[in-house]
């Protein structure tokens, strides 16, 4: 079996590039990267890691994410969601920011980029489908709000201690407002102004940028964080080391990887989704047919590429992506200029960071995540559907009160939402139907419609199997007491797609029980899918071919031609 190179080497169809692409990719590169260096290093502080780490994370994942993926727009690297669950997963195992807790996070994205390569190689992409879109979003909020809340404690200077319980932490730290380190607040407050105006009336210049360089030069021109300068030095990153991050070999094994792996699970589920999402309203933007089994193989490989450089697990960033496509990004080449842009600024740039206060850094959080929030999305998966907006609320309230154990809450929402749906399937809508004036069947409750006396008729809109077969034998059993007088029953089947053998053997016992009282069982409207089924099983041959009709219309006609001439009907 032949392997073409493109299909190892998807960037090469790419080539030749022309020149406008090329300068267009080259500035759309350069912009993300002034958005994408700040924010790095930001989200490696929320993973618990030392900042440097970010940007090793923000260089050959881009790369190899841009070349393996399939869209010309998404941005992979460093993103809040992901940091934050890197750190939930972390915590427990090693001391944040320590050697051991640093090489865990690499072995970390690696196994998360071992998962998604297994899923896109095995296209196993439909388990996105096992996680109902209101969790994910309950989820997504929570964690936005951890995250928001956990780095304003750093703009106020008085950051959250302990990681044993997210809600006592927060109670703690706002004990201490009396403790504020007014400096800070005032530097990390007008950083987060600064950026959420710009973001609103300025979307394409790099505010972040903008306010790390204010933000070191500030600090830097009064000694902020000088303690023979000021009394409450501020935290600052420090010293970052300049260079090529070195190669780390970063293969979890024995209890490494089954500690790892729950926490890898639930972050290469939670970074498909977000990466999906993503990729897929890019698209329809850009008109770009999108791959999703490719993308998935891009993340992969960005994944393994950010652990043997040293990273952090890595993902698709809503914020960066859509900067790069409104900036005029044509290929995937975009993402390779990023991430050569950011291996520039670690060879000869990096000692400009030294004096970085740290809450200007939680500023960039913060404005970051304040994107995620948008709680009437969740208020309106509770009017559209009930059932979904509990498992939304739900998952939402249950990841706050479990924080910094994330996975566990997307656990039990997941379970939530599971549990909806087989109790929807396990009860599902049967109509008791009524002919319209115009000459079709409703239902009857719902439209105010008479039922035929003579031939009561049921419609079942689902599947009909094991699941749901007791119920609706209950349903169908009820529907005829109801009607004690009617020699004929039917149920129309053009709802039912498909039919198992708990659903053929459960309808030869209620047409059994049925012709014990006098009733005989007719089923209109088959599909030939189902009807197969009905056959092979004998549940036609039981009912009898003279029961099963194409059309309700015929089947009323033979009805009425059948009843007694003395009865009193009309047709």
């Amino acid at each position: 079996m032949r392997i073409s190179i493109h299909r190892i080497f998807p960037f090469l169809a790419g080539f030749p590039v022309e020149r406008v692409s090329l300068r267009a990719d080259f500035i759309a590169g350069l912009t993300v990267a002034f958005v994408l260096i700040p924010q790095s290093m930001a989200y490696a502080e929320l993973a618990g890691l030392p900042p440097w780490i970010g940007l090793y994370a923000a260089f050959l994942p881009v790369v190899f994410g841009g070349l393996w993926g399939s869209s010309n727009h998404l941005q992979t690297g460093p993103v809040a969601m992901i940091s934050l669950l890197t750190a939930s997963v972390l915590g427990a195992l090693a001391v944040a920011g320590s050697s051991e807790y640093i090489l865990l996070a690499a072995k970390l994205a690696f196994l998360i980029g071992v998962v998604w390569m297994v899923i896109a190689l095995l296209r196993l992409v439909f388990i996105i489908n096992f996680v109902s879109r209101p969790v994910i979003e309950g989820f997504i909020h929570a964690g936005a709000v951890i995250i928001a809340t956990s780095q304003l404690g750093k703009v106020l200077g008085i950051p959250m201690a302990g990681n044993d319980h997210y809600l006592s932490a927060l109670l703690g730290m706002f004990g201490q407002l009396g403790e504020v380190h007014w400096v800070s607040c005032l530097l990390g407050g007008g950083s987060l102004v600064i950026l959420l105006l710009g973001r609103r009336f300025f979307p394409k210049v790099p505010m972040a940028l903008i306010v790390v360089t204010l933000g070191a030069a500030v600090v830097y021109g009064f000694g902020l964080s000088n303690p023979d300068r000021v009394a409450r030095p501020l935290a600052i990153v420090g010293l970052v080391p300049a260079g090529i991050p070195k190669p780390v070999l970063a293969i979890p094994v024995g209890k490494e990887l089954i500690d790892l792996l729950p926490g890898a699970l639930t972050i290469a589920f939670v970074g498909f989704m977000e990466m999906s999402s993503i990729a897929r309203a890019l698209a329809v933007r850009s008109r770009q047919k999108l791959d999703l089994k490719q993308e998935m193989i891009g993340q992969a490989v960005a994944s393994v590429g950010s652990a043997f450089s040293g990273g952090f697990p890595v993902s698709g960033s809503f914020s960066r992506s859509a900067l790069n496509f409104s900036v005029g990004a044509r290929s995937r080449l975009s993402a390779v200029f990023t991430g050569l842009f950011v291996l520039v600024f670690l060879l000869f740039f990096t000692r400009f960071l030294f004096y970085l206060p740290k809450a200007v850094l939680a500023a960039i959080i913060i404005s970051a995540v304040v994107n995620l929030m948008n709680f009437g999305k969740l208020w309106h998966f509770f009017v559209v559907n009930k059932a979904d907006g509990i498992a939304s609320f739900f998952t939402f309230f249950a990841t706050l009160l479990l924080a910094p154990h994330l996975e566990q809450g997307i656990l039990l929402g997941a379970t939530l939402s599971i549990l909806i749906h087989l109790y929807r399937m396990m009860r599902p809508h049967v109509a008791l139907l009524g002919l319209h004036p115009d000459g079709t069947l409703h239902d009857a409750a719902l439209h105010g419609l008479e039922v035929d006396q003579n031939l009561p008729s049921i419609r079942l809109d689902e599947r009909l199997i094991f699941a749901n077969s007791s119920y609706f034998e209950e349903v169908v059993l009820r529907t005829s007491e109801q009607f004690p007088d009617a020699r004929y029953l039917a149920i129309v089947c053009n709802g039912i797609n498909e039919i198992d053998v708990s659903g053929t053997e459960m309808l030869k016992d209620v047409a059994g029980q049925l012709e014990h009282q006098g009733v005989r069982l007719l089923l209109i409207g088959v599909k030939s899918q189902v009807l197969d089924v009905m056959t092979v099983s004998g549940l036609a041959d039981l009912v009898g071919t003279d029961n099963v009709f194409s059309t309700y219309d015929l089947a009323r006609h033979e009805v009425y031609a059948r009843l007694p001439s003395d009865m009193t009907y009309t047709i």
